[in-house]
């Protein structure tokens, strides 16, 4: 397979999940939450804030919003990043309005309650498992759902911090507004109302967190084998993965070996123990759980030096004299 055809295919990799988690999403949203009148964060939350205010469908709010922040984020993200989520907000402008069609409606033209009168902190949960889910699928293919993920992909663009928690504080701004629109009724209800949107915001929030996390979490291999030329060989040309090998010495045998250092994402470990296995059966295998892996095939390293500039640690400082 050809480097232009493995990019390819990763792109329409990217989609088709992309497209799931969309539709997973505009599905929780729509059958979960909408019907109870539940507040969420994003533009989504401000989209359902305004329809429940005052009947403006929400996929028009929410393709709106969306397309004056997109116009403040040319400058900031890439092409590639912004193409995946100018369709993700078109696609979910249109499952938004195509949920809403198929939702079940009673005699007055209401939206149904799934589960039932009563049960909306039951729907909250339900709902805002799906659409958490949801968006961390979308960011784990490089996409994003418009809106405030733009926000948070930004920061995240120069910053290590984690998107649920910039998309916390966003969204709390936006649940909190509820407090200040007299439409939902006394102070009592819009407080109610309130503490639901923040309920959704920590679900939705630790389920984004979760998803993205797990698929990005790396760990690192350490295989002892006499056959250790050949793992090496299968693990470097099957999955096109780096290899460091070490050398080292053992300390009742006294005599030299090889041993491999791989650092690999955690959804490539079966395959890496499924070469091991068929090569060297008795191989002894160590794999850990590493806290973060920064390079080339990894995450970037986000932190400023000081001053905005490039560090040379082979030029050695001047040192500072006092009164000098």
């Amino acid at each position: 397979m050809t480097l232009n055809h493995k990019i390819i295919m990763k792109e329409v990799e990217d989609y088709v999940f992309i497209t799931l988690g969309l539709i997973l999403y505009a599905f929780g949203f729509t059958f979960f939450l909408m019907p109870y009148e539940i507040v969420t964060g994003g533009v989504a939350g401000i989209a359902a804030i305004v329809e429940y205010a005052t009947s403006f469908p929400n996929q028009y709010t929410y393709f709106l919003v969306n397309a004056a922040l997109l116009l403040m984020a040319l400058r900031i993200l890439g092409w590639k990043f912004l193409v995946k989520t100018i369709y993700a907000i078109l696609m979910l402008t249109f499952l938004l309005g195509l949920m809403k069609e198929l939702v079940p409606r009673d005699q007055a033209g209401q939206m149904v309650k799934i589960l039932g009168e009563g049960q909306d902190f039951m729907s909250l949960i339900i709902g805002c498992m799906m659409t958490g889910s949801a968006l961390g699928i979308v960011f784990v293919n490089n996409g994003s759902t418009g809106g405030t993920d733009i926000i948070a992909a930004t920061i995240n663009k120069f910053y290590t911090m984690s998107l649920g928690t910039v998309l916390g504080f966003v969204d709390f701004i936006i649940i909190g507004s509820c407090l200040f629109i007299p439409q939902f009724g006394t102070l009592l209800e819009r407080l109610y109302m309130v503490v639901f949107g923040l309920c959704t915001m920590v679900i939705e929030n630790f389920m984004l967190d979760y998803i993205y996390n797990r698929q990005r979490s790396s760990v690192q291999f350490l295989i002892f084998s006499e056959k250790w030329q050949e793992i090496a060989n299968a693990i470097g040309t099957g999955m096109d993965h780096g290899v460091t090998i070490l050398d080292a010495h053992g300390w009742y045998t006294g005599q030299k070996r090889k041993v491999l250092c791989i650092l690999a994402k955690k959804r490539e470990s079966t395959d890496i123990f499924r070469l091991i296995k068929i090569i060297d059966p008795h191989a002894f295998v160590s794999q850990s759980a590493v806290i973060g892996v920064f390079g080339e095939g990894f995450d970037a390293i986000k932190v400023k030096t000081p001053g905005g500039k490039n560090i040379d640690p082979t030029k050695p400082k001047t040192p500072r004299l006092i009164n000098q």
